[in-house]
């Protein structure tokens, strides 16, 4: 297996007036195509900055970031926007669905930015839909599903473009225990049916174990990492 993932020696900074907040500290991390990872550790400790500079919606102060064969640290904001849309599916606690579309349009809308016809749109829109289990509910509005249903819709949003890597931040942190375990299941089905790479932040041991490789972080630093 080669790595997908690559960081190497990155840090992440930011200034408050005259202070300097050091949040993530010389960094170093390889992920192979395929795996699935853990990150966890305390709030503040950097994971979602480190989740955010993986998956191009921030910047490193310094090191290199290297995902998918593409230097993502020197792609201007357009490229870095396209070079997203096409390798990375996102997954958050919060759904981010948009309450007046139903979830078949929710899940079409990152393909409006692709090449598609809607005919092939329609096929991949249900197709993913399909794959996490709400075929029968493509028209159905994010207020008459549940939670766990919400966050299907989101998966599916982020299935439907066919990424090579999935980031997900607490993707069950928002869902009761029962939905929670379903959408584990569908990550879990993702990486194993589907060779897809999946990095989840999360703050749950039960979540973690789901995945092949937890990576601890503590004050920005890598400290500990566990299989």
């Amino acid at each position: 297996m080669s790595s997908i993932i690559s960081v190497k020696n990155l840090s992440k900074t930011y200034k408050r007036d005259k202070q300097e907040i050091t949040v993530l500290n010389n960094i170093s991390l390889e992920i192979e195509r395929g795996d699935f990872i853990a990150l966890m550790g305390p709030s503040g400790s950097g994971k979602t900055t480190l989740l955010n500079i993986i998956a191009g919606i921030d910047r490193p102060t310094n090191g290199n970031v290297i995902v998918a064969d593409t230097n993502i640290a020197s792609l201007s904001e357009t490229q870095l926007a396209k070079w997203r849309s096409n390798t990375i599916g996102f997954i958050f606690q919060f759904y981010n669905l948009i309450p007046v579309l139903t979830a078949y349009e929710n899940v079409e809308l990152p393909l409006m930015l692709t090449p598609l016809t809607k005919a092939e749109r329609k096929r991949q829109i249900e197709l993913a839909l399909s794959v996490v289990g709400l075929g029968d509910r493509m028209h159905h509005y994010p207020k008459q599903l549940s939670g766990g249903q919400e966050q299907r819709v989101a998966i599916a949003r982020a299935i439907a473009t066919d990424p090579d890597i999935f980031v997900a931040d607490e993707p069950t942190g928002d869902l009761d225990r029962v939905s929670a375990e379903d959408v584990l299941t569908l990550l879990e089905r993702l990486n194993k049916e589907f060779g897809k790479t999946i990095v989840m932040v999360t703050h749950d041991p039960h979540a973690a174990k789901r995945a092949n490789t937890t990576h601890h972080l503590e004050k920005g630093d890598l400290i500990e990492q566990g299989v």
